[in-house]
């Protein structure tokens, strides 16, 4: 999916002068889009695969909620992809500027009777029942690993229970192997992977740099178990390319 203007190329760790941590600054949402297409192995694939879980479990008049939905654009994709599903679509995010770029893109393909955004802290979302439509799925896309682990159960807990019986959590992660040989393999992998897509050595070091201490992720183990214990009674992978795993959990019927 593309937006209505070209999307700036990611060089922003191409010099040596970058903010010391990683943050979604306005530098970052000019490039965000091409950093996904060349950081994150078959994002398209895995956007695809969310679409066929839509398909499977969504109900009409759901709303289907993109926590940290940045420029729109998995939004955008998964209209495409269920243009005959009676679904609405919510993109929540705390960047005003991701916010301003997702709406233009959402404009410009005429697809803002379908999608509305919501400027607030995903932590903090708390949607009235009343005035919103039941919750389908609430979509996830690398977007965890960015909040501190000791509030990840709480938050994904709150998530729980503002999902409608039935409705599912799909969460897209990086993760860590707890055998040292295969985390390092698989880095390496990931590493080769940026290479053949144009980052420099430079690129590769500076960000993983940038984003110590700031993204933190999981192993499958304690993912699922993070989901399991808020409540969720399936939980499964449904994509994996080495360190990279999708996610669908369902909430029961009964609950």
């Amino acid at each position: 999916m593309t937006s209505s203007a070209p999307d700036s190329k990611d060089t922003l760790f191409a010099i040596h002068q970058v903010e010391e941590d990683f943050v979604f600054s306005e530098r970052v949402v000019e490039v965000f889009d091409d950093m996904l297409d060349r950081s994150v192995p078959f994002y398209q694939e895995a956007i695809k695969g969310v679409a066929q879980l839509l398909t499977a479990f969504a109900q009409p008049d759901d709303v289907i909620v993109d926590l940290g939905c940045a420029t729109g654009s998995t939004l955008l994709q998964l209209v495409r992809l269920l243009p005959d599903q009676n679904l609405r679509f919510l993109g929540v995010d705390n960047s005003p500027a991701m916010l301003h770029k997702a709406r233009l893109k959402t404009e410009s393909f005429s697809k803002q009777d379908r999608i509305s955004f919501l400027a607030q802290d995903i932590t903090e979302l708390e949607l009235d029942p009343v005035t919103h439509s039941p919750v389908g799925a609430f979509v996830l896309n690398y977007t965890l690993q960015f909040i501190r682990p000791l509030r990840r159960p709480a938050f994904i807990q709150k998530l729980f229970r503002q999902l409608r019986p039935g409705g599912i959590l799909i969460l897209s992660e990086k993760k860590i192997s707890h055998d040292p040989l295969l985390n390092r393999k698989f880095i390496d992998i990931y590493h080769q992977f940026k290479r053949d897509r144009g980052y420099s050595e430079l690129e590769i070091a500076k960000k993983r740099e940038a984003l110590e201490n700031i993204l933190i992720p999981f192993s499958i183990e304690e993912n699922r178990e993070l989901l399991m214990s808020a409540g969720f009674s399936s939980v499964e992978p449904f994509f994996q390319w080495f360190n990279f795993i999708s996610f669908v959990a369902i909430k029961p019927e009964n609950r």
